[in-house]
């Protein structure tokens, strides 16, 4: 057994409660228990089981997810699982009051000590509940407990609420089981209720009614320095009493400096302590102003946030320290501020980690799409409330989720917290907040224009595999932030939630098709490219939009979307960057750091680079922001060069003069030099073969115009004034044309013509190659990276040299070997790429500023659904001036917004509005630097 004494100071030690833990603390830190179960796996005979854990990820009895009970074709497992365990009991307890506290078991739960039954069976699978024991236990002797753990609930409103459910439902005791040992006389309830401005309320119910006793509350820092004055009041002759008062000085908790204080509240009597409680808290007021906005110590927030899952792949819902911590981090990392707990109340420890490392919680009961009738449901919201009614992080409360709530039940969250958060429910408009799920781009802009009430969808942008979350993003926040209604919203998910599952003859990540693969991160959190946009877009600190060129003043003007942050305890560190083409080698020709400017939240302000020379030399420049701690907060990376200019210098100065030799046979024109030899098709100009004297290339089949209907009219070919080889092919509709020139250095050039015509609604417009797929290693390039993109996501990437190794990564599948970022996909802004291949490697350049290049297909998800598989031209690599846009789940990618629709070319026939032509440079023989 572990002892833990909670809140203890150690001249208190015999007036603390104390904590002896009957279970491990979590999944890493379990103890063995007996174990039967009745069904499935494993099941009918008395075994081991580590507590606390979900029995299906032991080997025990059957994997459900929620929508299993109406599949006639899945088995619904039902079974029990029976617990027995041994534990010792001090002599020096006697006397005292004894809990049973279970922190989390699903669902029906029935408790036996030494072979008597305690108190009423548990139902609720999400909620700490418990029993007090003293009455039952053996002092000083060993002890039996008995716990009979019913995975579905006698209780059809619990099935209802928590087990036909859009998740993996699991049984078992699957969160702490401890001790809590009492003083006689001692305090059952401490609420806090802490003001941003020192002041406080509490709450205070003791075990029985006392008469001369005092309630003693003191203040003390995290240093254990002693705050203020000693606040008294003295002890009702109700079991319950309500003290208050100030303390002067307070630091205000917030997510951006989540200061905490310890409050030690004290039973005494003739100077004689009976019972003592420390409660970690933080000073912070929570308004919901109606028509207006949501408030925290009297500032507009508004909330950056995602719904959170307690889910690890290995071990379902029993989670560890180092899980939490790992969601959080990632959480903050993407410069969100809020959590969603989806749908169930978490862990005690996330939401202590979300106080002291700053996360707003939206904190719910648990309703998936139907509720707790009004006999359960008021236990479990009073369950709920006295669990996390004193962290600060805690700002709402939702009740339920999309129709999962029981209107006759919202009384109880008023009357059992003292603080009286705003109540929530997650998919429509109620109480002053509109929390509709999934709006669409319009839906946004018309509640902005016509609606009333404050606007936070608790669900926003569906990611199902790659679609949705970053995806759109961008459009749905300009939106957001032009109105005063704005309060945020929480994106849907954090994770995939894929199963280990060990009960298949090969043990499989299982997602239950496409209900599970909705997260930024995949199930061990690997980041997906929505995770860098939404890093980027909600980034707290905004740089404006800018160009860099020759008449550029080396200044930036950041935004401070911070909250309660000014930007002078910002940092900025700067570097000016030249590379070597076909490598990924930076040389850094000019660097420096940058005091962040004095900026208040909502406002902005300049900052200069200082060094007047630093990008004569550079091809790109990178700007990094830097928190107070040394966090990264977000990077930005312009180019500073025109392609056609890094293209010019990379071709070598002296150029070499080989005579060009061609072959025309029926259907094959050749041209060649030096060692290399190019066939064309005579037709339509199209490369059927490239030899580089060093082995072949691949490259076949392009170019070929994708998104239009165009014929071939003529070809013709002729070498120049130069003795260059020209082949000029023209064509019906767009491109109008193509020019292959080969140079007398063996650089072949290819002009595509721009577009002249009408082109409405198009997925995408420009050329294609055919390359095997099975040939290709890696790519090099300069442009957008590392990630893929879509037209409504290309905040995904930064300007830069970047690197990747061939991967056939599907998301939201491939989670034995999920590999990020995919390889293939469309890229943006090339400037040129390197293909490594198992043949000969070659180089691509453009001259074309924000060309997109596509490389290969990536396949298509088993379970599409909505708009989340984007259309690609035909060939494998393919230069692109526009690129489709992805939906979500539950949305086509037109409803998404304006990046999200598809584009219309439409060209007059003045020269100026054409667009620029696609000219691209093909080095075959290492002839670039």
């Amino acid at each position: 057994m572990v002892l833990v004494l909670v809140g203890a100071f150690p001249n208190l030690f015999s007036q603390n409660t104390e904590r002896v833990y009957l279970s491990g603390t979590d999944a890493s830190n379990t103890v063995s228990w007996d174990f039967y179960c009745t069904e499935g796996r494993n099941s009918g005979r008395w075994t081991k089981i580590d507590v606390p854990s979900n029995w299906e990820m032991q080997g025990f009895g059957n994997y459900n997810y929620g929508h299993d009970w109406k599949d006639k074709n899945r088995k619904l497992g039902k079974e029990h699982g029976l617990y027995k365990h041994t534990f010792e009991v001090s002599d020096s307890w006697k006397g005292k009051v004894v809990n049973i506290v279970f922190d989390g078991s699903m669902t029906d739960t029935k408790l036996k000590i030494n072979g008597k039954q305690v108190g009423q069976m548990h139902q609720g699978g999400f909620y700490r509940f418990k029993y007090d024991i003293s009455e039952y236990l053996n002092y000083g002797k060993e002890n039996i407990m008995e716990v009979d753990v019913a995975k579905h609930s006698s209780n059809e409103s619990v099935n209802q609420a928590e087990r036909q459910a859009d998740y993996w439902i699991f049984g078992g005791i699957f969160r702490p089981v401890f001790l809590e040992i009492l003083p006689k006389t001692h305090f059952v309830r401490t609420a806090i209720n802490a003001k941003a401005d020192g002041s406080f309320s509490a709450l205070v119910e003791v075990n029985s009614r006392k008469q001369g006793y005092v309630v003693e509350v003191e203040l003390f820092d995290l240093g254990n320095k002693k705050v203020g004055k000693t606040i008294t009041a003295s002890l009702k002759k109700d079991v319950e009493t309500s003290i208050s008062g100030k303390f002067e000085n307070i630091q205000a908790w917030n997510p951006e400096y989540p200061t905490l204080y310890d409050m030690r509240i004290s039973l005494k009597k003739d100077d004689k302590i009976f019972h003592a409680v420390t409660r970690r808290i933080g000073f912070r007021t929570v308004e919901l102003r109606k028509h207006d906005g949501l408030y925290v110590n009297d500032k507009k927030v508004v909330l950056k946030g995602v719904n959170r899952h307690s889910f690890w792949p290995e071990t379902g819902r029993s989670l560890s320290e180092e899980n939490h911590l790992t969601d959080i981090r990632l959480i903050k990392e993407m410069n969100m501020n809020a959590v969603r707990m989806s749908h169930y109340i978490p862990d005690e420890r996330f939401l202590e980690l979300c106080d002291s490392l700053g996360l707003f919680v939206l904190d719910e009961l648990t309703g998936w799409q139907a509720s707790y009738d009004s006999i359960i449901g008021p236990k479990l919201i009073k369950e709920a409330v006295l669990k996390d009614e004193n962290h600060p992080s805690v700002i709402m409360w939702g009740h339920g989720n999309e129709g999962g709530w029981n209107l006759a039940n919202e009384k109880w969250f008023h009357f059992y917290d003292i603080q009286k958060r705003p109540i929530v429910y997650p998919g429509i408009s109620k109480n002053g907040i509109n929390a509709r799920h999934y709006p669409s781009y319009d839906y946004v802009t018309n509640q902005f224009i016509s609606g009333n009430d404050v606007f936070m969808p608790t669900e926003l942008l569906h990611g199902l595999y790659d679609g949705g979350l970053g995806a759109g993003l961008e459009d749905y926040w300009n939106a957001f932030e032009s109105s005063p209604l704005n309060a945020g919203g929480f994106l849907w998910t954090l994770v995939d939630e894929a199963v280990l599952r060990s009960d298949k003859r090969e043990t499989v990540f299982d997602t239950d098709g496409n209900h599970g693969a909705d997260g930024i991160l995949g199930p061990h959190r690997e980041r997906e490219g929505s995770f860098y946009t939404i890093k980027k877009i909600w980034s707290p600190v905004q740089v404006k939009p800018i160009t860099i060129n020759d008449n550029w003043d080396r200044k930036l003007i950041l935004e401070n979307k911070y909250l309660f942050t000014n930007l002078n305890t910002c940092s900025f560190n700067w570097k000016a960057v030249k590379n070597k083409m076909n490598t990924v080698h930076e040389e850094i020709v000019a660097s420096g750091s940058l005091i962040g400017p004095d900026a208040s939240p909502g406002t902005s302000a300049e900052i200069e680079i200082p060094d007047k020379t630093a990008l004569q030399k550079a091809d790109f420049l990178v700007f990094e922001a830097i928190d107070r701690s040394g966090n990264t907060i977000c990077n930005w990376s312009w180019p500073v060069k025109q392609p056609q200019q890094v293209a010019k210098e990379k071709f070598k100065k002296t150029w070499e003069t080989n005579n060009i030799g061609v072959i025309e046979g029926e259907n094959l024109i050749i041209a060649s030099v030096k060692d290399i030899k190019i066939s064309f098709n005579r037709i339509d100009g199209t490369i059927q073969k490239v030899d580089t004297g060093k082995g072949e290339i691949s490259l076949s089949g392009g170019p070929v115009p994708v998104g239009v209907n165009s014929d071939v009219k003529s070809s013709k070919w002729h070498l120049d004034a130069q003795g260059n080889f020209l082949f000029h092919v023209s064509y019906s509709a767009y491109p109008g044309y193509i020019i292959w020139k080969l140079y007398r250095n063996g650089l072949l050039a290819l002009e595509v013509g721009p577009i002249t015509q009408e082109l409405r609604n198009t997925d995408f417009v420009g050329i294609s190659f055919k390359y095997p797929e099975s040939k290709c290693l890696s790519v090099k390039w300069m442009g957008q990276g590392p990630y893929r993109v879509w037209k409504n996501r290309t905040d995904v990437s930064s300007f830069g040299v970047w690197e990747k190794k061939y991967n056939n990564t599907i998301t939201g599948e491939s989670f034995e070997k999920l590999i990020y970022p995919e390889f293939k996909g469309y890229h943006a802004n090339l400037y040129w790429m390197t293909l490594e291949t198992t043949e000969v490697p070659f180089t691509i350049i453009s001259e074309t500023p924000n060309l997109f290049f596509q490389l290969f297909k990536p396949e298509k998800n088993q379970f599409n659904t909505g708009g989340i598989q984007p259309p690609f031209p035909e060939g494998d690599i393919s230069f692109l001036y526009d690129i489709p846009a992805i939906g979500t789940k539950f949305k086509e990618a037109s409803l998404l917004g304006p990046k999200s629709k598809k584009r219309t070319f439409f060209q007059r026939s003045f020269e100026e509005e054409h667009s620029e032509p696609i000219k691209l440079w093909f080095d075959f023989g290492n002839i670039t630097n």
